[in-house]
C-alpha cells in the first residue's frame, strides 16, 4: 500500500466522490493523473460486473474513508497507525491533527507547491535525491516540514530544467497559503503550519479516527 503501483483508475472508480457545489460538482479522485481522472469521469461507479447493493455499515464505511487516505498520501497501514498514535497525544481534535500531519510530508508539500503533478511523482523525486531540505539531501517522502524549512532543487541543469517545466504547467493549481515558493530558484518555503482546512481531498477524516481508535 505504501507504494501502489497497480491500477489507479480502479481505485479512484470505488472511491469516486462529488464534490460541492463550487467546483460545479465534479468528480473527485484519489489519484490525479490524467488517465485515472478521465476513467472516473467517464464511468463514476464502482469497477467490477456486480454494482454495490444496500448501504454499507458503519465498520464497512470507516474501512473504505481509511484506505482512501492511505491510497492518497501513500501511506502503509503502520505508518497510518504512527501518524494517528502522534496526532492523538497532540493537543486538539485528533481529527484535524492527523490531517496537518498528513499535509506536512515531504511529498505532499512538493505537490501542493507546483513542482510535481502528483503525490507519487514528488515521492518518486525525492527517492532519487532530486530534492534538498535546508540544504540536505533526503530520501524519504515522509519526512515531516516544520515553518522556515527550504526545499530546494538539487543543482542539476537537467533536473532545473525538468521542474521549472513542471512548475509552469502547474501555474493554474494555486499553492497553498502556508508555503512560499521562489519560481526562479526553484525553492519552497514553508512559512507556517498547515490547517486543517488545507487537507483538501473528499474524506470524513472523523471516520478514519473511529476506525483507528478500535
Amino acid at each position: 500500500m505504501a507504494h501502489y503501483v497497480g491500477p489507479k483508475a480502479r481505485i479512484n472508480r470505488r472511491f469516486a466522490v462529488k464534490s460541492n457545489d463550487e467546483t460545479k460538482g465534479d468528480i473527485l479522485g484519489i489519484f490525479e493523473s490524467a488517465g485515472a481522472l478521465r476513467a472516473t469521469k467517464r464511468r463514476p461507479f464502482a469497477p467490477g460486473m456486480a454494482r454495490p447493493r444496500g448501504r454499507k455499515s458503519v465498520y464497512g464505511q470507516s474501512l473504505a474513508e481509511k484506505q482512501k487516505i492511505k491510497y492518497a498520501y501513500g501511506i502503509s497501514e503502520r505508518q497510518l497507525r504512527k501518524l494517528y498514535a502522534i496526532a492523538k497525544r497532540q493537543q486538539g481534535n485528533t481529527g484535524e491533527n492527523l490531517k496537518v500531519l498528513c499535509e506536512r510530508r515531504l511529498d505532499n508539500v512538493i505537490r501542493c507547491a507546483g513542482l510535481a503533478k502528483t503525490r507519487p511523482q514528488a515521492r518518486q523525486g525525492v527517492a532519487h535525491r532530486h530534492f534538498l531540505v535546508n540544504g540536505v539531501p533526503t530520501t524519504a517522502a515522509s519526512f515531516s516540514v516544520r515553518p522556515g524549512d527550504v526545499i530546494t532543487v538539487k543543482k542539476s541543469e537537467k533536473l532545473q530544467e525538468m521542474y521549472k517545466a513542471i512548475f509552469e504547467e502547474m501555474k493554474t493549481v494555486s499553492a497553498s497559503s502556508w508555503l512560499t515558493v521562489d519560481e526562479e530558484n526553484l525553492a519552497i518555503t514553508v512559512t507556517s503550519m498547515p490547517m486543517a482546512a488545507d487537507f483538501c481531498l473528499p474524506i470524513e477524516i472523523d471516520l478514519v479516527v473511529e476506525f483507528l481508535a478500535r
